[in-house]
C-alpha cells in the first residue's frame, strides 16, 4: 500500500449530540477537498431523494455477506434486517490522497476500526446535560414519548463508552465545540511523521 498521508477520524455520539451538525460545518470551512466523510454501504432500500455513491453504497445482501467474507470492511453491523458497513477500499482510497476521512460510526464500529488503524483519532461527543438532550429530540418533532424515552436510554448507554475515545467534546456552545473538533484535526496534520512526507522534498534542500 502507498505511503497514508492522509488522517482517520472516528466521530461518535449519542443521537441529539450535533455530531453531524458539527462535521457539516466543519467540511463547509475547509472545502477544499481535503476532508470527506466516508460513504458507508448498506442493504436498505434507498429512501426518495437518496443517491447511490452520495448517501450509501447501495448494495443486496448476497453482495454485502460476500464483501464480510472478503474481509472488505473496516466495520460493518447488522441493524434489524439491513447491514451497514464502512468499506476499507473507500477509506484507503481517500488516505493514500492525502485526504483527512471521517467515519460517523458508534463505538462497537470504533472499536472494530482500532483493529485496522490502531492509529486513528478518535472524538466523542456528549450533550451539556440530559434535559438539553432531551429537548432536542423533542425539537425535531418526530418521535413519541415513548420512543424519545427509547432514545434517552439508548444514549446514556453509548455514552457509557465516552472513555475510550481520545477526545472527549461536550456540545454546550455549537461554535466553540466547532473550534475545538477543528483544532483536534489540524494538530493531527502536523504530527512528525505525516509532515516528513509531506514535505520531503522541502527538508532535503533545507538540509541539503
Amino acid at each position: 500500500m502507498a505511503t497514508q498521508s492522509g488522517n482517520l477520524f472516528i466521530i461518535a455520539a449519542p443521537s441529539g449530540a450535533g455530531k453531524s451538525s458539527l462535521i457539516k460545518a466543519l467540511l463547509e470551512r475547509h472545502a477544499d477537498g481535503t476532508m470527506q466523510v466516508s460513504v458507508s454501504s448498506t442493504t436498505r432500500p434507498p429512501r426518495p431523494g437518496e443517491e447511490d455513491g452520495i448517501h450509501y453504497h447501495f448494495m443486496n445482501v448476497a453482495e454485502f455477506e460476500q464483501r464480510i467474507d472478503a474481509g472488505e470492511f473496516y466495520e460493518w453491523a447488522r441493524v434489524f434486517d439491513n447491514y451497514y458497513g464502512t468499506s476499507r477500499k473507500v477509506v484507503e482510497e481517500a488516505l493514500q490522497q492525502g485526504i483527512d476521512v471521517f467515519l460517523d460510526i458508534d463505538w462497537q464500529g470504533a472499536q472494530q476500526v482500532r483493529e485496522h488503524h490502531p492509529e486513528t483519532r478518535s472524538v466523542f461527543i456528549v450533550p451539556p446535560s440530559l434535559e438539553v438532550l432531551e429537548s432536542r429530540l423533542r425539537h425535531r418533532g418526530q418521535d413519541s414519548d415513548e420512543v424519545i424515552a427509547k432514545r434517552m436510554a439508548k444514549a446514556q448507554a453509548e455514552m457509557s463508552h465516552y472513555h475510550e475515545f481520545d477526545y472527549l467534546l461536550v456540545n454546550d456552545d455549537f461554535n466553540d465545540t466547532l473550534a475545538q473538533l477543528e483544532h483536534i484535526v489540524l494538530a493531527q496534520r502536523s504530527r512528525m511523521s505525516l509532515q516528513q512526507v509531506r514535505h520531503a522534498e522541502t527538508l532535503k534542500e533545507l538540509l541539503g
